[in-house]
Formats: structure tokens, sequence, C-alpha cells
């Protein structure tokens, strides 16, 4: 055991750690116990010996033989003692989403023992739905035995069934003290091992524990001999620390060993003891003794193997050592032999294995010529042989990393072993800087998808410990949350928590934050998986872990993986142990090459494989051919100044100052060092060009292997499959690294040439072979990585053809089960090729079977998978790399991986273009090329339109904005660089997409031909995902081909693909343009659409279109502003917009009549705007419901608006033309002609003109707009116009309009439609309900005359009403709100009164009459007095004078008002001096009604006859007479003076 060989890594199951557990709890049966009395003194005792020994513990039982095999797993935890977790599962199958967890009343010990069950339990048949048996024991001595079903049987269960449930109490058959120190079990035996150093057996689940026989103490003593043996003094047997079963020869044999080194070895059968030895310092092989060097040591644990028939040998391994774990293992080997059928075995020598100081033995598996040893951090395997002396003999020693390490690796974390690792998050920040100098601002985004891709791939993601970090930084998820989240999902969030942590400030700030949180989860990560014990399937070799959340495989390494690790990772001392087909000196030279490649990793550090590799397969930063010369030149002068800078502001000058030093004398030290090595490379081989012969070797080694394969059925989804998949991916991550280095390497090289004496031709070699191979392999492994890494997506819910595939039509089982995987981060895009991966071949037979693989069938198989994913099988491989992706392209798009398939073309992109022109340059020379550098054969247009087809699918998924923008232009230039290839008519045919028109074309008359049915293609493809930019540009295309292909097509005599006129096809392509231009809303594009349409009818079809979407949007100004000249469809324009305008609802917004006033306003027809504005105004007067108030208010508004512009455009006809025929009407077509009256002739222009007798002009407008207008007031205040007769009668209107105290409304509709005494009329009944509204005090109809209330009101038919919440009118639109009654008669009687001079009359005549005893206002009064001349006397006047208000006072008995009216009118006569004789003179013309005077007399004697108010009268008596006295005698003596003067 010289030296170690790194043997294998460790690959993860996928789901394994993401178990959803059913819990059971077992019920705690009552159980007999017959030492009752000793519990309470064992209690202390079982709880000493249970804090002592519990410990994490788990186990694989393998239930059938192969190829039906079960792999059964239980687990116990040391913080849940009490709970056991079982795991059912096989290899051919997914790993299971359940499992089992068993709540026990007790702590168990660490043990259980699953076994088939075939047989009777007590005597109850068993059903055959319980095929396993469970054996338990806990620390308070109670056995369980479990009949188990099926784990998935118990989804519905909480309660372990008591009747699959035997329990037993050992505790009664023990003495007081005794406590179990070892269990072991077989069917329907228990075995356990006291701290006494007895060994019981128990036939438990046989027979009853009261049956005699039950159990059997395994002593050395019988009889008397027993109690001869208690009583003599002699050896005391120490505690039993290991007990194991094993079958040899048919027969039962139980190995127990006590802590004292003595080995046992017991029939079970016959309850004999077969062996016994104590195992001494003289039987270990070591030249030492181990008691004197191993202090307090004891003997703790034993492991069997399975029996060599052959060689009638028992392998065997013994634990020996103390607390400090300074411990050996011990290897043995037991020959046997049957003798009188009896075995006897024989043991001479024990072969010591140190354990590493410090180190934790976990498990340890042994056969007869292998030992697997799991250490804390380790596995490792020794090959043994055993011979017949009993010797142990170990030979290699491998080592197999555990998961561990690679997780470590892959977040960056340092280790003990690898200190330099710790600055791997450093190294990723200052290459980044170095890198992207320019466009420092896209370094966030960058290493933050660095980091996101490593946490989220296979192998590194675990739900749980991911979880467990989130809530390490305050961010809680409840778990349906969590498991919801896609990888995109997962992503988004993990983003936006280290932006919360301050990691969105400059790129320091997030480096430091992904190394925190990368930190925190490799520390859960570690936690969550610690290992437990060895799964060892002999049958097949395979091995692997139980760890503490999950379950792994290891498998073994390539040669090319062993060569390399030999190199960089376990030193020189072991390259011996490498085999390579190379002569000495090559092989020292290969070392060599490989030393430097180590030189430039270290020197570079992770960062930058990580760096090239995201820059490859994400969204383009930096083109990747600038980043390779960026690397060489931080290999040849360090890192650029703006790290330094970074330096400073990070770590101030001083400390920045240091490290510059550092980093500028660790560049010198690596300059020097490269120097001196490749000087000494080139002495060791002598010329550059044995080098460069060796590294081309070496290269064709590190490409990816062509194997054979044959079809035959189909892969499934199972545990095999993921171990493939993530096989893959570790290994292709390993050989691209190392491909990159060794480019970096020569680029380095190549650099220094003249330094090291590197000749033109040499360089020329290194740059036109060695660099294409070595980027030809490059893009081999990344394609292979980037799809066993890549997590799939679910298809977008937009991807019609996607989900219509979901539907599982066939009914496909395992296509279902897949299918709910998509997204999730285990599910990467290599095990969706996977299930299409069809293959018979030797390599993977395994993956048929429910047995895992052997780790050999690892590399075969690895080596298959990326033969068929590069080459495909076998008589159909593809002539190169590039080839062979097509058909990964479309199998991945038919799973709706469009943005994966983007990125995995895009990498070919790369690698076709850089080996393009070296392919071109070859030729050129006549020299050779890379083997698989050949033509494309029409792939390059596959490449490019599966890349547009991607692109396009992934623009209407999700995509908004300049993203979605960009995608659209890349997929489109896509499709037209495919059509233009040479070979592309013959390629493109053979591809297709499910749910979209296939790409069907033969004969070829000509490349427009060909052009255009591809062009309209494509057109389809962009109309299906509602793509309308790019379907425009493509019909607009197939145009530009279609003269070109019918102008060929009379000279191909090859089939003709144009089979329609040239009419129909630019008809329909033109329609096409259209319909794409008004989904864009380019209007002036869709117009001139449909004028280069030569095809009527789609013209007239497309125009239709045109106006009803422009409609649709409210775009109403392209079509009315005149922008749009409609050469030749002016007249359809308008037809189609009346036929719109007469079948559409009148409320329809934009309302096409309006759209038909523009249009003809704007072109300057005023009487067809006035007419198709009127035809509005009449349907909403006969359309719209009146008694809706919310849209009474808005029609009538309507109806105004409609009946202005009518009037307004009637006013720029010529008078003669100024009218409008109502009777156009398409709605009623059953409507009688207009007649057409006689020719008017206009005599001052002499124009003729035909007028029909029914036509409306601009003056009947005028009168419908007033009484539209007085609607509308109404309808402002809730008036209800509901109306008798016809409702547009005038005098019902201002009826309605004085009821609502519209008074200037109701005077507008009078003066409009009244004239003469007819108007005065109308005016009378205003004013005197005007006058009405005044009097506070009606006293009733009686008091009111007939005349003055005729036809005042409307009359009211049953159950309607005029007049609805009067209180409730609307103070903003009421004009006389706020306003006295009074204000508002004075006004309008003043206002009126000229033309009425009787108003004052009615007015007062009306107060009084319908209040007698109100008080006339003085300015009523006024009115009378001031209505006379100046130089008139007495009671005369006008109409209303002081005789009229004098007659009305009497007539309403207003007695006192009246004669104080007389008594005014005379006093003036009565105070004339006798000189002013002039104004004597005219006494004689003075008049009183002197009727009414005597009938106020009268009235006066008559209300003082019947007693009431006589003091009063008897007054208003006195003041009479004596003014009608004096009058009298001034006439008189007036009188006698006029004679006497005309006598004289």
């Amino acid at each position: 055991m010289s030296y170690r060989v790194l043997g294998g890594m460790e690959v993860p199951i996928s789901g394994s750690d993401s178990v959803n557990w059913i819990e059971l709890s077992i019920i705690h049966l009552p159980l007999s116990d017959t030492n009752a009395a000793a519990d309470d003194d064992d209690d202390d005792l079982q709880q000493k010996q249970q804090s002592s020994s519990t410990e994490d513990a788990a186990s694989c039982f393998i239930i059938g033989q192969p190829p039906l095999v079960t792999y059964l797993i239980w687990r116990i935890h040391k913080n849940k003692p009490h709970i056991l977790e079982l795991l059912e599962f096989n290899a051919f199958e997914e790993f299971p989403t359940l499992g089992l967890r068993l709540k026990f009343p007790g702590a168990l010990f660490t043990f259980a023992f699953i076994c088939e069950n075939n047989e009777i339990i007590t005597s109850n048949v068993d059903d055959g739905k319980h095929p396993y048996l469970l054996y338990l024991v806990t620390f308070s001595g109670v056995a369980y035995v479990l009949k188990l079903k099926h784990i998935a049987d118990y989804a519905s269960d909480v309660v372990f069934p008591p009747i699959d449930l035997l329990p037993c109490n050992l505790k009664n058959h023990f003495q007081s003290g005794i406590t179990i120190t070892s269990v072991a079990a077989t069917f329907g035996c228990l075995v356990v091992g006291r701290n006494d150093g007895s060994v019981g057996c128990f036939q438990l689940g046989l027979l009853d524990e009261n049956v005699s026989g039950f159990i059997h103490e395994l002593r050395d003593d019988a009889g008397i001999g027993r109690l001869w043996g208690l009583m003599a003094r002699g050896r005391t047997a120490r505690p039993v620390r290991g007990l194991v079963i094993s079958e040899v020869c048919g027969r039962k044999l139980l190995f127990a060993l006590h802590e004292d080194g003595s080995l046992c070895v017991w029939d079970l059968l016959s309850h004999t003891k077969v062996f016994d030895h104590t195992i001494k310092d003289d039987d270990w092989t070591c030249k030492y003794h181990l008691s004197s060097i191993f202090k307090e040591a004891k003997f703790s644990r034993v492991w069997v193997g399975d029996a060599n028939p052959d060689a009638c040998l028992i392998p065997l391994a013994i634990l020996y050592g103390n607390a400090e774990f300074d411990m050996i293992i011990g290897i043995c080997s037991l020959q046997y032999c049957m003798w009188y059928k009896k075995i006897n075995l024989r043991c001479k020598r024990v072969q010591s294995l140190p354990v590493p100081k410090h180190r934790r033995v976990v498990d340890l598996k042994i056969t007869s010529n292998k030992l697997w040893l799991l250490l804390e951090d380790t596995l490792v395997i020794l090959d043994t042989f055993l011979n017949d002396s009993t010797n142990v003999r170990l030979d290699k020693v491998h080592q197999f990393h555990l998961h561990k390490k690679f997780v470590a690796d892959s977040l960056f974390q340092g280790s003990e072993h690898s200190p330099v690792d710790e600055h791997s998050p450093d190294d990723l920040i200052w290459t980044s800087l170095s890198l992207f100098s320019s466009i420092k601002d896209q370094i966030v985004p960058f290493v933050s998808s660095i980091f996101l891709r490593r946490l989220l791939q296979p192998g590194v993601h675990q739900n749980a410990v991911l979880s467990a970090t989130i809530q390490d930084f305050n961010k809680h998820w409840t778990e349906s949350e969590f498991q919801s989240l896609t990888a995109d999902g997962l992503k988004k969030e993990l983003f936006s928590l280290i932006e919360s942590e301050g990691g969105s400030a400059n790129p320091i700030s997030v480096i430091e934050c992904w190394k925190k949180f990368c930190t925190r989860y490799f520390h859960n990560w570690c936690r969550n998986n610690t290992p437990y014990a060895l799964l060892v399937d002999t049958s097949t070799g395979a091995f692997g872990l139980i760890l503490q959340n999950s379950i792994s495989l290891f498998r073994y390494l390539a040669e090319i993986e062993q060569l390399i690790y030999s190199c960089s990772i376990l030193g020189d001392h072991i390259r011996k142990g490498v085999y390579l087909k190379h002569n000495d000196l090559d092989r020292v030279i290969l070392f060599e090459v490989l030393r430097g490649v180590s030189m430039i990793n270290h020197q570079l550090g992770k960062a930058a494989s990580a760096i090239f590799y995201e820059a490859l397969v994400s969204v383009p930063v930096i083109p990747s051919d600038d980043i390779l010369p960026h690397l060489l030149e931080i290999l040849k002068t360090g890192y650029s100044s703006s790290v330094a800078a970074l330096h400073i502001s990070q770590l101030g000058t001083d400390t920045a100052w240091k490290k510059g030093l550092a980093d500028h004398k660790n560049q010198m030290n690596f300059s020097t060092d490269m120097l001196k090595y490749l000087h000494a490379l080139r002495s060791k081989a002598g010329t550059w060009g044995r080098v460069l012969d060796v590294i081309e070797n070496n290269l064709k080694v590190l490409a990816p292997r062509k194997s054979v394969q044959k079809l035959d059925s189909q892969a499934v989804l199972n545990i095999n499959m993921s171990l493939l998949v993530q096989s893959t991916a570790y290994i292709s991550k390993l050989m691209f690294e190392s491909a990159l280095n060794m480019l970096l390497l020569l680029g380095y090289l190549v650099n220094i040439s003249g330094q090291v004496h590197l000749v033109h031709d040499d360089i020329s070699r290194i740059q036109l072979e060695l660099v294409p191979m070595i980027q030809e392999i490059l893009t081999e492994w990344l394609i292979l990585h980037f799809l066993g890494t890549t997590p799939s997506k679910s298809p977008p819910l937009e991807d019609f053809s996607a989900q219509l595939s979901f539907l599982h039509i066939d009914s496909n089982t395992n296509k279902k089960s897949w299918n709910g995987k998509l997204g999730t981060c285990d599910f990467t895009l290599g095990s969706l090729l996977f299930l299409n991966f069809q293959n018979s071949s030797e390599g993977l037979g395994h993956f048929s079977s429910r047995s895992f693989p052997s780790p050999n069938n690892f590399i075969s198989s690895v080596s298959n998978f990326n033969s068929w994913i590069i080459w495909g099988v076998t008589g159909e491989e593809s002539s190169n790399f590039f080839g062979r992706s097509t058909k990964l392209a479309m199998i991945l798009l038919s799973h709706g991986q469009y943005e994966a398939v983007e990125r995995y073309l895009n990498l070919f992109s790369i690698f076709y273009f850089k080996n393009l022109f070296a392919i071109i340059d070859a030729h050129m020379r006549k020299e050779k090329t890379s083997h698989r550098a050949q033509s494309t054969n029409g792939e390059w247009s596959k490449h490019l339109h599966l890349l547009g087809f991607c692109l396009l699918v992934q623009a209407q998924c999700g995509l908004q904005g300049v993203s979605k923008e960009r995608k659209v232009r890349e997929a489109i230039r896509c499709f037209f660089r495919a059509s233009s290839e040479f070979d592309a008519p013959q390629a493109l045919q053979s591809l297709s997409f499910q749910g979209h028109p296939a790409l069907v074309y033969s004969g070829c008359a000509s490349t427009a031909a060909w052009k255009l049915h591809y062009y309209q293609w494509a057109m389809q493809i962009f109309e299906l995902y509602n793509m309308s930019e790019g379907a425009c540009q493509f019909a607009l295309a197939a145009l530009e081909q279609v003269d070109k292909a019918l102008s060929l097509k009379d000279d191909s005599s090859r089939g003709d693909p144009l089979n329609e006129p040239l009419t129909t096809i630019k008809g329909r392509l033109w329609t096409s343009v259209f319909s794409f231009t008004l989904d864009l809303n380019h209007y002036d594009e869709a117009y001139c659409a449909i004028t280069s349409n030569p095809d009527e009818d789609s013209k007239c079809i497309c125009l239709k279109r045109f106006i009803i979407v422009l409609c649709e949007r409210g775009a109403t100004k392209t079509l009315c502003d005149g922008q749009l000249p409609f050469v030749g469809l002016m007249g359809k324009v308008e037809q189609e917009l009346a036929w719109k305008a007469e079948r559409s609802h009148i409320g329809v917004i934009p309302n096409p009549y309006k759209l038909l006033y523009a249009f003809e306003m704007h072109r300057h027809n005023w009487r067809k705007a006035a007419t198709y504005i009127y035809r509005y105004s009449a349907r909403l007067r006969n359309e719209v419901v009146l008694e809706e108030k919310q849209h009474l208010s808005r029609a009538l508004q309507e109806r105004l608006n409609g009946l202005s512009a009518a009037i307004n455009a009637l006013n720029l006809v010529h008078p003669a033309y100024a009218w409008i025929d109502p009777q156009l009407d398409e709605h009623c077509p059953n409507k009688m002609a207009p007649k057409i009256g006689e020719e008017n002739s206009l005599p001052s222009t002499g124009v003729q003109c035909r007028r029909p007798q029914f036509c409306i002009d601009i003056e009947m407008l005028e009168n419908e707009f007033v009484l539209t207008t007085a609607q509308y007031s109404l309808s402002l205040i809730n008036i209800k116009m509901k109306l008798l007769g016809n409702q547009d009668r005038p005098s019902d209107l201002v009826d309605l309009l004085v009821q609502a105290n519209l008074y200037d409304m109701a005077f507008t509709v009078l003066l409009k439609f009244w004239k003469g005494s007819g108007l005065k009329r109308e005016i009378k009944r205003v004013l005197v309900a005007l006058s009405l509204k005044c009097c506070p005090n009606k006293l009733g109809s009686s008091f009111i005359r007939d005349d003055f209330t005729h036809n005042l009101l409307l009359t009211v038919s049953e159950g309607e009403s005029f007049i609805s919440s009067m209180n409730n009118t609307n103070p903003s639109v009421h004009q006389s709100r706020g306003i006295n009654p009074w204000e508002i008669l004075e006004s309008y009687l003043v206002k009126y009164k000229k033309s009425h001079p009787r108003l004052p009359v009615i007015v007062a005549e009306t107060l009084l009459h319908t209040d007698p005893q109100i008080e006339l206002p003085l300015w009523l009064v006024h009115m009378f007095k001031c209505g006379r001349k100046a130089s008139a006397w007495g009671m005369t006047g006008q109409e209303a004078d002081h005789a009229s208000l004098f007659r009305l006072y009497v007539g309403c008995g207003r007695f006192t008002e009246a004669t104080n009216l007389l008594l005014e009118c005379i006093e003036p006569l009565a105070s004339l001096r006798p000189t002013d004789i002039s104004n004597r003179k005219k006494l004689c013309a003075v008049w009183f009604p002197y009727e009414s005077i005597e009938r106020l007399w009268c009235e006066i004697e008559k209300l003082r006859s019947s007693g009431v108010m006589i003091e009063r009268c008897d007054k208003l008596k006195k003041l009479l007479h004596g003014a009608l006295l004096g009058h009298l005698k001034s006439i008189k003596v007036n009188s006698e003076d006029a004679v006497s003067s005309a006598m004289c």
C-alpha cells in the first residue's frame, strides 16, 4: 500500500434529497413485564447507555435476486432516535417521492433488519400485501417485528396498523442490571448481545414468547457445568460489541465480537459454538504491540463478508482503537470446512490497516477481494487477496472523492487541502474587472449569473439546503411556496435576496454577498449530507453512500480523467500508476505539458474557466473571442490598472500598495517559472515539433470517443438515467477546463515564442492545426456540459403546440412522469435527450435493470451517451458534430426548450465561424484540417432556421419592450439568412414543428420560387405567433419574388409550384401586408397596401376592414383628416361608412355619422355633411328611450350638436341649395319617394334648382334646434317629457318650462313660434302662471277665473306625472334658483309690457283674485300710476292707469286702497291756487270712473249696514264724501268762471 490512486467520484441520485415523508406513529401496546420491580433500577443505566451509544446509523438491504431486486434503506438520526426512516426503490424507476417515517414510543437501538416476508407469523397467514418484515429493538428492551406493505400504500394512514405489529418485551428474559449492547437478526430470529457477555437468541415471529424454546442462551457451559462455571474463578466475559449473522454452506452463523477481542462463532441451528479465538498482539502483522500504543483501546465493531465458496474463506474486519480516534482495522479470513455436517473454522494472522489520525470510521464493507472503508471525508477501496494460509494481503488503494469536494469547487469554497481555493472569489472579481473594464455596469449581472448557474446545477442544488440557507438570511418560505418555484423562479428570488443584502452597489459588494451566501450554503450542504453508511451491491459491484438527506453512488474515473487528476491534484509521485500508451520520453513530455497546464490553471484560478464558460452560454456581454486574448494578457502582464484602482478604494492606499507589490512579485515569479519550464520542456523533447506531436496525440485522447450503437428500445426516466446525465456533466466540466487550459498554454507559448525559440512553422502549426482542434474539442465538451447542467423549462402557456403535446393523448405513462419534471433544477436538457436515447449497446444494458450499475459501466455509459449526442446511432451518424446539433435541437424543440436551443445553437455558431475560415485557408494551402471540420451539407441553413424559430417563440412568450423587439429582429434575420443558403431548399424540408405549417416544397423551378414559398411559410409562422412586424417583412419579401418566379416559370421544365394567377398571389400577399400593418397601427402603410392590391375583391374587403378597425381603435382622425387621399375610393369609403352608420347602434363610439360629417366637410361636401349629421340627430330623436334619465340628457345634447352642425353646414351652401332631404332613409325602404316641387329660379343669380317637396331648410332646423334646446333644459332638472299628442308641440313645452321655472327658455320658444295676437295670448298665459307662483296664500280654484287657468298646464293622464322631484332640481341649471319670484315677475313684466300694455292689469288682477288680501308690490302699483301722460288729469291714461287699478281695488273689496287711490288723484286738483288760472281751466277735462266711485260708496254702505267695521266704514265715507264734495265745488266754480269769461 505504497501509493494511492484516485479511483472515482461520488454521484448523487437526483430526487433523493427531496422526499416527502409519510409519518406513522407506533401505538404503545401494553406488554407483560415480569421484572417490573427492577425497571426503576435499570432506567439510569439505559439512559447512560443511550447517550453513549446513539449515533447516526443507516443501512441498505437488497431484497430479491437479480434482476428483480428492490433496495430498502433505513436511517436513524441521533437527534431523533425514536424515528426510523424507510425508503423503497429500484434503479429502473424514478427515485420515489414518498418515504416512510415510523415514530416509536422510545429511542431505538442503532439497528434495523429488513427481510422478505414469505412465511407465516404467529399463525396468521399473510395475504401477500406485506412483502417485508422489519426487526427493531429499543433501548428500553422492547423488540418489534413489523409487517410492511409497499411504502406508497401507507399514503392515507396516520397510525401504523396494530395488526401488523408484533412487540416483545425482552426485559422479561433479562436479569436486573443487564442491558443490550449489540443486536443482529435474521428471518424469525433476533439475537441480542448484552453487557454481561451473554448472547440471547429469540425466535421472534416464529414462536410465542411464552412457548418453550422461544429463547436460547448461547454460552460455553451447559447443564451442571454451567453451575460450576458460575462458581469457578476464571475469565469473566466482556460485553458484546458486535454481532453479525452470515450464511455459510446453508447454515446461519453468528459472529460475536467481545470488547476484549474475543471472537466467537455460533451455529444458530444447533446453538453450538464453532469457533472461539481471542485476538492478541501476536496475531497482528504489525511489528509493534498495539496495547502499548493504543491506550484504553477496545474492540468495537466487526464486519463479515460473504463466504467465498471456491476458496472456502470468510473475510472478516475488526475495528480496534480508543475514544481519541486512534484506530486500526484488523483484516483476516476464516477458513471453513464441512466435517460431519459441522463447520470448522480457523484463523491465523490479522492484517493491520491503520486509520488516519483523527479520522472516524463511518462504515466498512468487505468481500473476498475488496474492502470499502468510509471515513468522514473520503472513501478508500483496497484490493484484498486471501489465500489458503488465511493470510490477507492488501494491494492497490483507490481513493474516491466525496461529492463535498465537487460542491466546494463549484461554489469557490476553500478547504484545508487546497487553501488557494479561498481566493477564488477574489480571482473572480479581479478577472472580471480586467475583462469588463469598458462595461463595468455589466459585471454585477454577469457575476451573479455565474453563481446562480453553479448553485442550481444538479449535484449542488438541494431544496432542503437552499431553503435552510435562505432562512439564515431572514427570508422564510412555506414548503409549498418553495416547491412551486421553477429554476427561473429560484434565480429571481436569489438575485433579489442578494440585492436586499446590499449586493447591487458595486461588484465588490456583489462578490462579498455571494461569497457569504455560498459559504452558508456549503455549510448547510455539508451538515445535510453527512455520510451515514455504505451501500454495496455485490451482485453488480455497485457501491455508494447513504447520507443524512440523500443517497449517492460512485463511479470510476475514465483514463483521461486519471491522467488529468494525476498531474493536477495528486502529485508527481503517483504518475507511474497511470497507464499510458506512450514510450518513456513521450510520457515524460506529456506529464511536463500537463504540469504547464496546471501552472496556468493555478495562476488564473478557477475564475478563468467560470468566466469563459458563462460568456459562452449566457447572454453575451463580451464576445467570447475577446476573452482568451484578455486571459493571455493577464498571464503576461497581470491584472489591469482598474484592479489597482479598486484595491485603493477597497483596501486603502498603503494596503493597496502592498497588495500591488505582492501581485507584481507573483506575476514575475510566474513569468520566470514559465520561462524556465518551457526551456526545460524543449530541452527534454529536443524540438518543439515533438512537443506538439505529444500534445496532438493527447488531444485525440481528450476528444469524446465514438462508439458503435444499435437502435433498440427507448430509454425511460429512472435513477440510472439521472446518474448517467450527472456523470456526463462532471466529466465534461473537467474536459472543458482541461481543453481551455491547454488552449491557454499554447496561446502563451505563441505570445513568448521569441523567448523560447519557437519557429514560424511551429507557430503556424499551432494556429492552423492544434488551436482549431482544441476549439472543436472545447465546443464538444462545452455542449455536453451545457446539456448536462442546464435545467429544462416548462413550456410557456402561450406556446400552443407544446401545451397540446402535454395533453397526453397517447397515454404514455413515462412521458406523463417526466413532463411534470420540466422546469425543475434536477431535470436537465441532457435528461430530455436521454429519453430519446435508443440503443442496445453493451455498455447500456444495465439501464433496463432494477439493479445499480457497476462503476465500470458508468464510464462506458457516459462514453456511449456522449457518442450518441455527437454522432448519433450507428447507420445514422452525422458527418460532423454541427450536423448532429440540428437533430438534437429538434428533439429539444419538441419539448418546448426554446431558450436552451437558442443558446445551444449559438454555441455552434461560434464553432462554425471559427472553423469555417480555417477550412477555407487549409483548402487554399491544400493542408490538413480537423477530421470533423467538413462541409455542412445544408446544416447551416437548418441551424439558422431553428435558431430563428427559437427566437420567435421566445419573443412571443413573456418578453416585452426592447428585449422582445431584439428577439424579433434576430429571428427575422435568421430566417432570411436560412433562405439564402445554397442548399436550403433540400435541407429545410426535413424540418417540421408540431402544430405549425409544414415546409413542404417539391420541384423547385428557381431560387426565386423557393424563396417565395419559404417567405410565405415564414409569414405564416410569424402570424401564428402574433408577430406582425416579421410577418409583414416576409410578405413584402415574397412580393418581391413573385415577378421573378413567374418570369422563370415558362423557362423551367420542372414542376410548377405557382399554380395560381399572378393577380391572386399578389392580392393574397398584399392583403397579408395590409393585415399586418394594420395590426401594427401603421395606417399609412395599410392604406398603401390597399391601393397596391391588384385584386379588386380583396381591395374592397381590405377597405371595409380598414374602416372598421379605425373606428374600433378610435383612429378616426386618420380617416377624416385628408392625409389619405382615397383616390378612386371616395365613393366606397362613403358607402361603407353610411352602411355602417345605418346598421350600427346609435350610441356607438366613434359614431359613423360624425365620421361621415367630418369626412364630407373636409372635402367641402356641405349638404352631404348636413344630411348625415341630421340623420344622426333624427335617429337620436326616434330611438333613444326618453324614460332613461341617464341617457336622455346626453341624447338631447347630441341632438343639439347635430342640429347645430347641420345648420352651420347649410349656411355654407348657396341659399338655393340650403336644404336637405330627410327621407333618404335606408332604414325605411318602404317610405314613399320624395315629391319634387316646381322649379325655383333665383332672380339674382339665375340658378335653377329642383327642390323636393318634403325637404328641410335652415329655418326648420332652427325651429327644431329651439325645441330640442327646451327639451334639453328640462332634462337637466329631471323633468319627464311624456307628452300628450305631438311631443314637439311648442305650447306643451312652454307649459313645462314655466312649471320648471325656465322662463327664458319659455319666452324663447314663444318668440320663435308665435307672432301678433297669438304671441300676446301666450305671453299672458306665462305671466299669469308667474303671478300665481308669487301668491303665498291661494284661496283655491273658486277664486280664479276659468279664462285665467285655461290651458295653463297640460292635463295629466292616468299614472303619469310631469314634474319629477321638483325639490331636487339642479341649481346649476336652474336659471331662477336663488331669485325672488317677485323680481322675476317684475323683470319679465317690464320686458314684455311694451308688447302687451295690458300685462300689468292682468298681473294685478291675477294676484288680487288669487289672494284678495295680498299687498301689491310698489313697482306694480307704480306701473299703474306712471302709465298716463304728464298732461293728463284725474284717472285717465293708458290701459294700465289709475282707473284700472281703482276698479281692481273696488272689485276685490280693497276699499281702503281704493279710497286712498281716489284721494291721491283728487287732492292735486283741490290744491290748485286761484291764481293758477291755466291749470284750473283744465279741470273741465278731468275724468274719474264715477260708476266705480258710486259702487265703492255702495259697498262701504253695505259693509257698514252688516255691522262689520262700522267705525272704519264711517271714516272712509267721511273721507270720500269730503273729497268728492270739494272736487264738485271746484268744478262748479271753475265752470261758472268759464261761462262768465265767455260772456265777457
